[in-house]
């Protein structure tokens, strides 16, 4: 998988290439990224990419032009890899990123090619023109307003390259994640067994593998109903999911 940003603060996304996970997963050659400085794509001495907002108004825009030449130079820079670039701008108007785009992006950056451009803009926002001729897909992380695109371009990139083959050193990891079933995830525990005189549930430390199996979905099942019920809404449930709903909520009204 590629990527590359288009970005005023390239050193942003060391926070992706130098730790964890997804620093491994670049060791590994299984994504590749290049940032591209959109003041390297001026012809002023200064190197501007902003100007006032024509109708006036708070705060600077960034320019089209500088923008459209960097896109050009990414455009000829992934012909060269066989690939077609796919661009991101993050804004609050785009769709809400989640597991299910986030895979959906994954399997179009192999079936079709695709480098994913993330176009990370700053100031007031980047002039609607060059929104409207170079942008394929708007994502948002939610409804509050972040200082530039570059923090959701990190969390996408993050999302997808632990979903990439190898990137997890157990590869049922990304399946069992939060949001892969359709479902937030169930509590986990490690050693030691008891802690603080809290202990750990009976089910983990029994052996019993599907027993194991039936706790942690029904785990999944009730966090999933307190804190999203409109996960579950949008998945549905099996017979026997509803069954253990039920069951919850029997044992809630006892209480």
């Amino acid at each position: 998988m590629r990527f590359d940003a288009i970005t005023l603060f390239p050193e942003m996304f060391d926070a992706v290439l130098d730790s964890g996970i997804t620093r491994r997963a670049l060791d590994r050659g299984l994504y590749r990224f290049k940032a591209w400085n959109p003041r390297d794509f001026t012809d002023d001495p200064h190197r501007t990419v902003d100007d006032r907002p024509y109708g006036g108004g708070p705060g600077m825009l960034m320019q089209a032009e500088p923008l459209d030449r960097a896109l050009n130079a990414v455009q000829r820079d992934v012909a060269a890899d066989n690939l077609v670039p796919w661009v991101v701008h993050f804004s609050p108007r785009g769709r809400p990123l989640d597991h299910q785009r986030v895979m959906e992006l994954k399997a179009a950056a192999t079936s079709e090619n695709r480098a994913l451009v993330l176009l990370c803009g700053r100031y007031e926002g980047i002039d609607e023109r060059l929104l409207q001729r170079r942008v394929d897909e708007e994502i948002s992380l939610g409804d509050f307003v972040l200082s530039g695109g570059e923090l959701p371009a990190l969390a996408l990139m993050d999302a997808l390259i632990r979903q990439l083959p190898g990137a997890l050193n157990d590869a049922d990891s990304a399946v069992e994640d939060s949001f892969a079933n359709g479902l937030l995830d169930c509590p986990h525990y490690t050693r030691p067994e008891v802690w603080q005189g809290m202990g750990v549930p009976e089910v983990l430390t029994s052996g019993n593998h599907a027993a194991i199996a039936q706790w942690r979905l029904q785990q999944s099942l009730k966090i999933t109903a307190a804190h999203r019920p409109d996960l579950l809404a949008r998945r549905g449930v099996s017979r026997q999911e509803q069954n253990y709903l039920d069951s919850f909520s029997k044992d809630a009204n006892r209480e």
